[in-house]
Parts: C-alpha cells; sequence; structure tokens
C-alpha cells in the first residue's frame, strides 16, 4: 500500500502480515514520497509509522526556520483484525489512520477480504480522508445526526486520538483484488478507491478515475512495485522486510558438552579445579567469583557473560559441572551474581540431570532437573568472593537521531561513551565521556525560547546540550546497591545522573523470582546541570520520583506493561505508560506516553510526550554468543511535560535475571 501497511495502493485490506513482521517502505507518488514502517505486533494488530512528504509545500513560509524543507507530516495507523478468514467467512478487520499527528490523512475502515484460488477479493467502507468520494451514505447518520458532520482540523497542539471523529462525516466504499499470477513473486493489483482528492494538503489533484492498477514483484526480502493511479499518475515504490521473530546471525560457538564418554573425578580431593573453572569461562560463560562445597553438594558464584537464553545457559554450564565433579555430589547450586550481590540461585538435582543429558529415558528433558529460587541464607553466608574490590571500563557507541525537524528531515550524532570506574564492596564510583564522532546537529538551530509557557524548561534546551562541545562529561556518580530483605533490593546514587541534571536518588525495588509482577519506587532531588560547561549548575531544582508496576501479563505473552505514577521534571504530576513487546529473536519494540496536569495548550506542539524504541540483543551482531543490547528512541516530538529523570542504573535492570525479560 502506498501509505505503509498491508493494502492494495491508495485502500487497506483486511489482511495481516505474518506475525512478527518489518517492513520499511518508500514509495513515490508524484506530489507524495511517503516513508513507513510497518510491525506485525501480534497475528491480530498492525502497525505504522509513516512519513509523508509533500512536495508542492513548504515546511513553513519563514524561510530563517525551515529554508526550502518541504512540508513533513507523521502518521500513526493500526489495524486490528475482527474476524480471521475461514472456508466460508472472510478476514474482517478495522483500522485507524493517521492518529495521534496532525489528522491531514484521518480515516476510519472496516474492510473484508476473502482468497479464492489465485485470486484475493477486497471491500471496505472508510471514513475521513478515505470517505472524501462521498460515494456512499454514512450509515451511523441513522444512529445520531452528530455521525453526518466530521468537523476539521485537530484539538489543542496536535498529537492527541479524535475519538470524537470516529465514523463521522462522509463514507466511501471501495474494494479491489489481487491476482497473484504463475509467475513466481509476480502480484498485479486492480482497486477502485473512494477519495476525491479535491481538498488534499497538496492542493486540488485531478482525478480522471477512481480505479488504479499496478504490480508488486517479490525478490527475496524486497518487494519492488510500479503502479498507475487518478489515471494520470505513474507510482512506484520499494519496501525491505523481515520477521524479528526468526532473524538470526550464524554463531561461531563450541558445541554443548556430551556426558556419554565423561570421565569425572572419583573424589573431590582428586577434582581438577583449574580446569573446571577455566572450562566454565571459556566453554559456559561464566566467570566465578567463589565457590562453596559440601559432603553431597557444590555452589558455584559467578556471572554469566555469554548466553542470553537462561535454560541454555544453566545447560552448558550444568554439562561443564557434572563432566568434571564426582558422583558423591548429588546437588550443584549456580549462584549468578550482579556485582557483588547474589541474586538468583539455580539448583540442579545431578542424577536427574546427567539421565537427562544423556538421554536415558524417552521423556528426558533437562528442564525438569532443576529449578529457580531466591538465593537461601545458608547461600548468601556462604559467599565469599575471591575479589572485594576491581577497576572496569567500557566503550560503548551511541546514536541519537530525530526525525522531522524544521532544520533538515533526518538529524542525528553518533559516537562513543567512554565509561570506566571502581568497584569496592557495593559501592561504586562511575563516569563516563561522551565522544561525538559523526554528526549533523550544526543544522540543529530551532529553539522555544520564545513560547509562552508556564512549564519550566527541562528538555527543550537540547540543541544547547548536544552541539555544546565534541567531548563532553555525561555521567558520573557514586552508587551504592544490595538486597535488604528477600525478593527485595535497595540502591542509592549521588552525583551527575545524567547529561541534563545531577543530584541525589534512592530506589527500592520487589521482584520476586520468575513472577510476571514487580513493585518499585524511585524518589530523587536533582538539580539542573549548565549546558554551557559539565561540571556547573542552574537555579532549578526538583524532587521527581515515582512508584512502578513492572508487569507481564499472561493473556499477551511476551509483552511487559510498565506504569509509573508520580512527579516528572517539570513538576507535573500524572503518569507515564510504557508497553513493550518481545521477540523470539530478543528484540524488543516498545512505546510510551506520559499523561499529566500539564494541559496540551501548555505543552506545545504534539500535547503530550510520547515515544517509540527498538531494543536490540547484541547477539545479532556478533559471531559469537554474547549478552547486552543496545537501544533506538524515536521521540517525535520532545517538550517539558512528563518527562523522567534519566537515572544511570535503575534496579529492574541490575535485577534482570530474576523475572528476564529485556534478557
Amino acid at each position: 500500500m502506498v501509505q505503509g501497511g498491508v493494502g492494495l495502493w491508495q485502500t487497506p485490506t483486511a489482511r495481516m502480515a505474518p506475525e512478527g513482521s518489518l517492513a520499511v517502505n518508500y514509495t513515490d507518488n508524484d506530489v507524495y514520497r511517503f516513508w513507513s514502517a510497518n510491525l506485525q505486533l501480534f497475528p491480530w494488530m498492525e502497525s505504522t509509522v509513516r512519513y509523508t512528504d509533500t512536495r508542492t509545500r513548504l515546511y513553513s513560509p519563514v524561510p530563517t526556520f525551515s529554508g526550502d524543507q518541504t512540508l513533513k507530516d507523521k502518521g500513526i495507523d493500526v489495524k486490528f483484525r475482527l474476524l480471521e478468514e475461514s472456508y466460508y467467512t472472510p478476514d474482517i478487520s478495522f483500522g485507524i489512520k493517521d492518529m495521534g499527528g496532525t489528522g491531514l490523512f484521518s480515516s476510519e475502515f472496516i474492510a473484508a477480504s476473502k482468497a479464492i484460488g489465485s485470486f484475493d477479493f477486497h471491500v471496505g467502507l472508510g471514513w475521513g480522508y478515505l470517505g472524501t468520494g462521498d460515494n456512499i451514505s454514512n450509515p451511523f447518520c441513522k444512529v445520531s445526526d452528530s455521525f453526518c458532520t466530521r468537523g476539521e482540523g485537530y484539538s489543542g497542539r496536535g498529537g492527541k486520538v479524535e475519538f470524537g471523529k470516529f465514523f463521522k462525516g462522509t463514507t466511501s466504499f471501495f474494494g479491489g483484488v489481487e491476482y497473484f499470477t504463475p509467475i513466481e513473486g509476480l502480484i498485479v493489483k486492480f482497486e477502485y478507491e473512494g477519495k476525491n482528492y479535491v481538498n488534499d494538503i497538496a492542493g486540488n489533484l485531478e482525478q480522471k478515475t477512481n480505479w488504479n492498477i499496478g504490480a508488486v514483484y517479490q525478490w527475496q526480502d524486497f518487494d519492488f512495485s510500479l503502479n498507475y493511479q487518478r489515471g494520470n499518475t505513474l507510482g512506484f515504490g520499494v519496501s525491505y522486510k523481515f520477521n524479528m521473530h526468526t532473524v538470526s546471525q550464524s554463531k561461531i560457538d563450541t558445541p554443548i558438552r556430551p556426558l556419554f564418554d565423561t570421565q569425572p573425578a572419583e573424589s573431590m580431593q582428586e577434582l581438577d579445579r583449574s580446569r573446571l573453572y577455566n572450562d566454565l569461562y571459556n566453554h559456559g560463560g561464566f566467570v566465578l567469583s567463589a565457590t562453596h562445597a559440601t559432603e553431597d553438594e557444590m555452589t558455584f558464584y559467578g556471572m554469566q557473560l555469554n548466553y542470553r537464553d537462561k535454560n541454555e545457559a544453566v545447560e552448558r554450564v550444568g554439562r561443564i559441572i557434572a563432566s568434571e565433579l564426582p558422583d558423591e555430589i548429588k546437588q550443584y547450586r549456580i549462584v549468578e551474581n550482579t556485582g557483588p550481590v547474589p541474586m538468583l540461585e539455580t539448583v540442579i538435582n545431578a542424577d536427574v540431570f546427567k539421565s537427562a543429558a544423556r538421554l536415558e529415558t524417552l521423556e528426558s528433558n533437562i528442564k525438569t532437573s532443576y529449578s529457580r529460587q531466591d538465593t537461601r541464607a545458608s547461600t548468601l553466608d556462604d559467599f565469599k568472593p575471591n575479589r572485594t574490590s576491581a577497576a572496569f571500563y567500557s566503550v560503548d557507541s551511541f546514536w541519537i537521531q530525530t526525525f522531522g525537524s524544521p532544520e533538515d528531515f533526518y538529524l542525528y550524532q553518533g559516537g562513543l561513551f567512554l565509561s570506566g570506574g571502581y568497584a569496592f564492596n557495593k559501592f561504586s564510583a562511575v563516569g563516563s565521556i561522551k565522544a561525538t564522532l559523526v554528526e549533523n546537529f550544526d543544522k540543529f538551530t530551532f529553539k522555544v525560547d520564545n513560547q509562552d509557557t508556564s512549564v519550566p524548561r527541562v528538555r527543550t534546551y537540547a540543541r544547547e546540550y548536544v552541539t555544546r562541545s565534541k567531548v563532553t562529561m555525561e555521567t558520573a556518580y557514586l552508587s551504592w546497591f544490595d538486597r535488604i530483605a528477600e525478593n527485595t533490593y535497595v540502591q542509592a546514587y549521588a552525583g551527575y545522573l545524567e547529561s541534563m541534571f545531577g543530584g541525589v536518588g534512592g530506589e527500592i525495588l520487589y521482584r520476586p523470582v520468575d513472577s510476571n509482577i514487580a513493585l518499585g519506587v524511585d524518589v530523587n532531588y536533582v538539580q539542573q546541570r549548565s549546558y554551557e560547561n559539565d561540571f556547573d549548575f542552574f537555579d532549578y531544582k526538583v524532587l521527581t520520583g515515582h512508584a512502578t508496576v513492572y508487569w507481564q501479563p499472561s493473556f499477551l505473552p511476551d509483552t511487559q506493561i510498565k506504569l509509573s505514577a508520580g512527579q516528572f521534571l517539570a513538576k507535573d504530576k500524572g503518569i507515564n505508560i510504557d508497553f513493550a513487546k518481545r521477540f523470539d529473536s530478543g528484540i524488543i519494540v516498545g512505546a510510551y506516553a506520559a499523561f499529566t496536569n500539564v494541559s496540551a495548550e501548555e505543552y506545545g506542539e504534539g500535547s503530550f510526550t510520547k515515544g517509540f524504541y527498538i531494543s536490540l540483543p547484541f547477539e545479532l551482531f556478533s559471531l559469537e554468543p554474547a549478552r547486552g543490547r543496545g537501544k533506538l528512541p524515536w521521540i517525535p516530538i520532545a517538550r517539558d511535560g512528563g518527562q523522567m529523570l534519566n537515572r544511570p542504573v535503575e534496579l529492574r535492570s541490575l535485577t534482570e535475571v530474576r523475572s528476564p525479560f529485556y534478557d
């Protein structure tokens, strides 16, 4: 479909892509160009993010503000399947187009699709932009006269979902057919659209016919399209698709250790500890910090560095241990630490584990041989780490980007975070430097100094912060972290906490092992950092913090909902809602929105804070097993209301091994 999403040329269909499918699209249709990304979040839900470039309109009439850049409009579409196709019934879906933006292309539709042989037939009703042709009476007018008129423009400062306009105004019928030709990958599409283009943002566009025709050729992960629309317009497009469930990277890795012909030690006195510990690191990715042994069990304390899948990690480590320890050891305990704090205890029944690993029964299942639990009191008492202090460092890349700015459609900044510190007991002193290597943020000239707003400027000095210097001090802080009770953890921190704020704060988190719910509270007293140098502060101070619920609902597998209620940086009060979906590859896609007592008029363009992100596991880019991940955010418009402190470390990430979502 020209504007992104599964469809024909100008009209949507009821069809859905396979779950996890992500398509990145570019289409060119005379006066319009569309960049879009389409994601099949669930089997029954499709979402699309789109930018529309209108070649006939300037971004603004003020050259000093936006130069000769053409108008860019962002939009978000969603589609939900109401009925899945069967032998007798069609697919039926309901969708909303261009919601939460300026509403230039806002529409609602109901569509039905039915496949017969090599043909796929589609029909639908559209309202809003899809219904401008007004070729059929609005059926909802019979329910209430209020449905007969839609109204123009948008409320507030844009960015809202205009529920009050749904299914109102003119209505049009649309439909079409797809023919899957005998030529592999070639699809011919023929449609009748219900728009009239009279009041388009690009102007009054000539439309000689409502019929559009074209073809799509699918080659590997690409779709190439060519179409002829309105009886006078040639269009083309290209899409790249992959599935976030199945995308993977080939690995160079040692196979899991077989237990068929191993010769373990006869006794603990004969155990080759050096070989065991080296194998745990080299082949199990497990770095030991301490061990403890009794007559019939042995405990291993350490950190898993390589394997994101917890079951693979346990099996690899368990097989190495089983191949070395004598048969008199009946139980293995693997304790995963975060720094010096034991976090999770995995208890392995040695005999059951070895029997399953050797496939001694048809029902062999290694997962039944171990259980995960909170670290017991004796395990904590027995923990005597080899080292209580250590220096550390890391080099990480960063990429900051923004789309749709007045200066240029795409602004970016990339470089390195150079971090280092010293950990002693349960304290850490940490600092990081940001070194910019590539950017075009020199074009970033927009300020909001002259906007009349009562909201404190907590984030809209972004231009000043990111363009001041190629090298800046991002953070420098002291932190403390510990377990204070069963399933309960606490931390405190003080210093330069992020690029724009510094101060003191603390957090407490209750997180049972493998529970779908965790509860946390953070409180912070911070002051705004100066953008003129790395060390000074402005006068603005704020007490900010939130009570947070982390919930992984069982009725939506592989999802997490995070609800944070409290006071934000601009002293506004409200709630931030974050929804994340994890795919089998480890890729996580999320969206968030903050709703506070700052009104849409006070907030400014966009009406409220919202954003999207994609989190990518490092193992997708590595030939060897790896943990960790990087995050790519997209914030359509950043203003000052609903802004949270970017704390340098969160207990959620420190305790992730207890009930993994991101790991």
